[in-house]
Order: C-alpha cells, then structure tokens, then sequence
C-alpha cells in the first residue's frame, strides 16, 4: 500500500511539474523556455498532444456548459467533429506551413520542435477557455465584457507564446521571425485552398463512381 501512494505521489509530482509548472515558466520567460524545451528535450510530445485534446475537450464541453449569456449556440446544430478538425486540423496545418516556410529561411527548428512549440503555446488558451466557462454562468449581460477579455487574454498569450516560440525555435531575429509570419499564413492560405480543391474532387470522383453503380444496379 505504501508503494501505491508514493507511485501516486510521485506522479503528481510529475503532473505538476511537467503539465503547469514548466509550461507556466515557458509562458512567462518564452524565449529561454522554448529554449531549454527544444536543447534539452524538456518538452514531452505526450503532454503537447494531451494540450491539443484538452483544448478541444474544454470547446466541445463550452457549448454544453456555458451559460446563456454567451451561448447562443444550438445544441442540435452543434457537432464534435467539427472542433476536433478546427483545432486538431489547425494545429497540424499550423506545423507543416510554418515549417514549409523556415525550411526555405534556415530555420533551425524540425517538424517535432515546431508542432510542440505551437501545442505548448495553447498552455494559456486552455485555462482562459476553462475559466470562461466558469465566468459564462455567474455574469449578466452587462458583464459580458468581462468573458471578453478573459477569452482575449488567452488568444493575446497564446499568440505572444507561439511569437517567441519562432523566435527561439528558428533561432531567428525579429525581422526573420516577422517575415516568415507573414509567409506562414500565405501557406496556410495555400494549403486550405488545395484542400479545398481536393475535397471538391473526391465529391465530384465519388458522385460519378456512385452514378455508375446505380446505373449498373438497375440494368442487373
């Protein structure tokens, strides 16, 4: 039993000090602590995962627990599915633009570095999003300003967050880490509008494919 609750224990510990409190420390010393993330292998890709699903966990739950004030959102036009592609998607398409861009810079940072960087980066987003909802049930309208500012704070840090995070990833100055910004989001435009172009076609492939079936299910 004893063995049990020093296990315990000793995961707790680790819990705290690599999910809040290293985390906490990149959020408030970025620069050095995306540092020591990517030199020494500080950052665990287990709890940069576990950051993108609790994310999209704390999204789905906000459309069922948020108070009315700042739910406008029906239940039954509601689905999951779609949170899990706008964040999971996202953070994916985030990576593979970013890294297609510094790759043609001499970014010093891999695919791995650059997918956890983004991840760690949700840290503050995940807990302004987990105290909205608390604040969502016990506000009135007139105090709709303040779930506002919550959920501002979190996009603000999260953007600071991924900033230095190029910064110190890329190990790039402020006029590289602002031009391959720049170039970032015209990949992404890029990469949404093959997307795009390519769903457009599988509909169009199946459409024909599924035609022919029918024809040939009739004629037999």
């Amino acid at each position: 039993m004893k063995k049990f609750w020093l296990a315990v224990g000793k995961g707790l510990k680790t819990f705290h000090t690599e999910v809040i409190k290293f985390p906490g420390y990149i959020m408030s010393h970025p620069l050095k602590g995306f540092e020591e993330m990517k030199r020494y292998k500080r950052g665990k890709m287990w709890i940069a995962v576990l950051f993108v699903v609790l994310l999209i966990i704390l999204k789905i739950w906000s459309f069922q627990a948020s108070g009315f004030v700042v739910n406008n959102t029906s239940i039954k036009d509601f689905h999951s599915l779609s949170q899990v592609v706008y964040f999971g998607g996202g953070v994916i398409i985030l990576t593979v633009a970013n890294w297609s861009c510094t790759t043609l810079f001499d970014g010093k940072g891999n695919m791995k570095d650059i997918f956890m960087m983004i991840c760690y980066s949700l840290y503050p987003l995940i807990w302004t999003s987990l105290v909205g909802i608390i604040i969502s049930n016990v506000i009135t309208f007139d105090e709709i300003s303040i779930y506002s500012l919550v959920n501002s704070i979190g996009i603000f840090l999260t953007c600071y967050m991924l900033f230095f995070g190029i910064i110190s990833v890329h190990e790039y100055g402020l006029g590289q880490c602002l031009g391959t910004i720049l170039l970032t989001i015209v990949a992404i435009m890029i990469i949404l509008f093959v997307g795009v172009l390519l769903f457009d076609l599988f509909q169009r492939v199946y459409a024909f494919f599924y035609q022919i079936w029918q024809e040939l299910t009739l004629r037999t």
